[in-house]
C-alpha cells in the first residue's frame, strides 16, 4: 500500500513493489514508514542523505523518528535494496537497481561526472591478484580536478 501524499510514476511503482516485495520474502512487515523511505528514494533524482529524507518525511508525517529512518536505510542497504557510500563527509543513499557507478568530483567546480563500474575492473582484478584482496568498489567518489577546469587555469 503507497501513502496517499505519493505522486507515483510507473517506474517508481515496479521498484516499489519490488522491494516491497524483497522486504515481505525475507519477513519483514512493510510499515507505513518503510513504505515512505522507499517511494522517497525511488522518486528521487539522484542520490540523497538520511537528513534529505527525513526531512521529506517529516513533511508529510512530522511524528516521524530520526533512528526510525537511519534504522530503515540500514535495513534495507542489509538487504540489498540501497547503496550506501559516501560523498563530502555524509553518507548518501541510492537504489540499488541504479547499479553500481562511480562519481568523479571536482574540487574546484563542484562538478560530478558519473562513470561505470567497468571503469575500475582492472583495479580490483589488480588487487585481488597482487595482494589476494577482494575490494568493495560498488560506489565511489573520487576527487580531482574536470577538462574544463585544468583548460581554463592553462588559459
Amino acid at each position: 500500500m503507497l501513502p496517499e501524499y505519493a505522486i507515483i510514476h510507473p517506474t517508481a511503482i515496479a521498484h516499489a513493489m519490488s522491494c516491497t516485495n524483497t522486504l515481505k520474502k525475507k519477513g519483514y512487515r512493510v510499515t507505513l514508514q518503510r513504505g515512505m523511505i522507499l517511494d522517497i528514494i525511488h522518486e528521487a533524482p539522484g542520490h540523497l542523505t538520511a537528513e534529505a529524507i527525513l526531512n521529506r518525511m517529516q513533511s508529510k508525517a512530522p511524528e516521524v523518528n530520526k533512528s526510525t529512518v537511519y534504522r530503515t536505510l540500514e535495513l534495507l542497504e542489509e538487504l540489498g535494496l540501497v547503496v550506501k557510500s559516501e560523498k563530502d563527509g555524509r553518507f548518501i543513499y541510492h537504489h540499488m537497481d541504479e547499479g553500481h557507478h562511480h562519481h568523479l568530483v571536482c574540487r574546484r567546480c563542484g562538478k560530478v561526472i558519473e562513470c561505470e563500474r567497468d571503469l575500475l575492473a582492472p583495479l580490483e582484478t589488480t588487487l585481488l591478484k597482487e595482494f589476494a584482496f577482494a575490494a568493495d568498489l560498488h560506489h565511489l567518489v573520487i576527487h580531482g580536478i574536470c577538462k574544463d577546469c585544468r583548460t581554463s587555469s592553462k588559459a
